[in-house]
C-alpha cells in the first residue's frame, strides 16, 4: 500500500487572518483613547505605527492599507480633539504614518508575490513528483510492501527521494533512493533514475548488471556538465544515493548493493539489524572516480522478517534539541501487524519527534515483509 499523507490546506495567499485582525484594531483604539486622555506633554501617536507594521506580517496588501488608514484617522482625530490637525507635532506624527503605511502596504504586496510563487512551485513540484513516483502494490509474490513519502514544508523544496519496485522471472526487485538537491531539478533526475531501473529491472538478469545500467544512464545525463552528473557552477557533485535489492521467490535471501546509501533495517523477533554491506559502492553518478564494482550482499530473509528501506530525510530528522531521530531504537517498538502498521508507527512518531509536525528535508520509507516461502 502506497501512505501519501496529504498537505496540510494551505491558506489562500493574501487571505487574512480574521483572529488576528483583532489586534491591530484593538491597539489603534487602545492607543487612541490612551492618548486622548494623556496629559499634554504625552503623546502615544508613534505607537500606531505598529498596527499596519502587524497586519502586513499575516495579511494582504488591501487589509495592510485599510488598517494604515484607520490608524491615519485615529491620529487625525487625536489631534482634533487635543489641539489641531495642523498642531506642527501631530502634524509631523500623520505624515510620519502615512509613510511607513505605505511602506508595509508595499511589503505585504511584495510578500504576497512570493507566496503565489512559493505555491505555484509546490502545485508544479507535487503534481510531477506523483508522476514520478508511483504507488507500489501491496503484494509481489511472496512479500507484501507498504510506502510513504513525507514531504518538507521548508520553502516549498519537493526532494529528490525516489522509491520503486518490479515484479521479475528472478523474483522482485527494489530501489530507494535520494537525488541530491530540491525542486524540479530534483524531480526530474529523480525520474531519470526511476524510469531506467524499470527499464532495466526486466531486461538485466543479475543485480550489479541492473546497477551498472542505472550508473550509465546517471553518468549519460546531459544536464550534468561533463556527463558524470557534476553540474555546471555547483558547488559540490551531484550523486544519486540508492539502496538497490532483489528477493528471489524461492530464497530466503534479499541480495542487496548499498551505492552511498544508507543501510537498510531488518527486523527479526524483536532486533533490529542494520543491513550493513562490506563493500559499498559510491553514489550513482560518481564511480568513474573511484575504481569500484557493484558486489551484490546476501542476507537471510525468512518468513515474518521485516525489511525497512529508507533515505536520510528519516534519519536527518532533529528534535528542538537538535538530537537525530533514533530510527533503528523506534523501529524496535513495531507492534508487528505488518508494513503498513510499521509505516504508521514511523510517521507518527517521526513528525512528533520534528518541531511542528515539519520535517525539514523530504523523507521516504518503504517497509517489505516476507509471508511465505515461495
Amino acid at each position: 500500500m502506497d501512505h501519501r499523507p496529504p498537505h496540510p490546506s494551505h491558506r489562500q495567499v493574501g487571505e487574512p487572518r480574521l483572529p488576528l485582525l483583532a489586534v491591530p484594531f484593538a491597539l489603534i483604539a487602545a492607543v487612541t483613547v490612551v492618548d486622548v486622555l494623556a496629559p499634554p506633554d504625552v503623546h502615544l501617536g508613534p505607537f500606531l505605527v505598529a498596527a499596519p507594521a502587524l497586519t502586513a506580517s499575516f495579511a494582504g496588501p488591501r487589509m495592510t492599507g485599510f488598517v494604515g488608514a484607520v490608524a491615519v484617522a485615529a491620529q487625525v482625530t487625536v489631534a482634533v480633539v487635543r489641539t489641531t490637525a495642523t498642531d506642527l507635532n501631530h502634524t509631523f506624527q500623520i505624515i510620519a504614518l502615512v509613510l511607513i503605511s505605505i511602506f508595509v502596504t508595499l511589503f505585504a504586496h511584495l510578500r504576497e508575490v512570493h507566496e503565489k510563487q512559493l505555491t505555484q512551485l509546490r502545485s508544479v513540484a507535487e503534481a510531477a513528483q506523483e508522476v514520478v513516483l508511483r504507488p507500489l502494490r501491496d503484494r509481489m509474490g511472496p512479500l507484501r510492501l507498504a510506502s510513504v513519502y513525507l514531504a518538507a514544508e521548508a520553502e516549498a523544496q519537493i526532494g529528490g527521494d525516489l522509491y520503486a519496485a518490479t515484479r521479475t522471472p528472478h523474483g522482485t526487485r527494489l530501489i530507494v533512493g535520494d537525488v541530491r538537491g530540491k525542486g524540479l531539478e530534483a524531480v526530474g533526475d529523480a525520474a531519470l533514475v526511476l524510469g531506467a531501473f524499470r527499464a532495466a529491472a526486466h531486461q538485466e538478469a543479475d543485480l550489479p548488471t541492473l546497477v551498472a545500467y542505472l550508473e550509465a544512464a546517471v553518468a549519460a545525463d546531459p544536464d550534468g556538465a561533463d556527463g558524470a552528473g557534476v553540474r555546471a557552477g555547483d558547488p559540490g557533485v551531484c550523486g544519486t544515493t540508492a539502496a538497490v535489492c532483489v528477493s528471489a521467490d524461492r530464497e530466503m535471501t534479499v541480495r542487496l548493493i548499498s551505492c552511498g546509501h544508507p543501510p537498510p533495517l531488518l527486523l527479526r523477533g524483536g532486533r533490529v539489524i542494520p543491513l550493513e554491506v562490506d563493500h559499498p559502492a559510491p553514489p550513482l553518478g560518481l564511480t568513474r572516480y573511484v575504481d569500484t564494482g557493484f558486489a551484490p550482499q546476501s542476507f537471510s530473509f525468512e518468513p515474518g522478517d521485516m525489511i525497512l528501506l529508507y533515505t536520510d530525510g528519516v534519519i536527518e530528522a532533529r528534535d528542538a534539541e537538535g538530537t537525530f531521530y533514533p530510527l533503528p531504537e523506534r523501529a524496535a517498538d513495531w507492534p508487528g501487524d505488518g508494513p503498513d502498521a510499521l509505516l504508521r508507527h514511523l510517521c507518527a512518531d517521526l513528525l512528533a519527534h520534528s518541531p511542528g509536525g515539519s520535517l525539514g528535508d523530504d523523507a521516504a520509507m518503504v517497509a517489505i515483509e516476507r509471508v511465505t516461502g515461495a
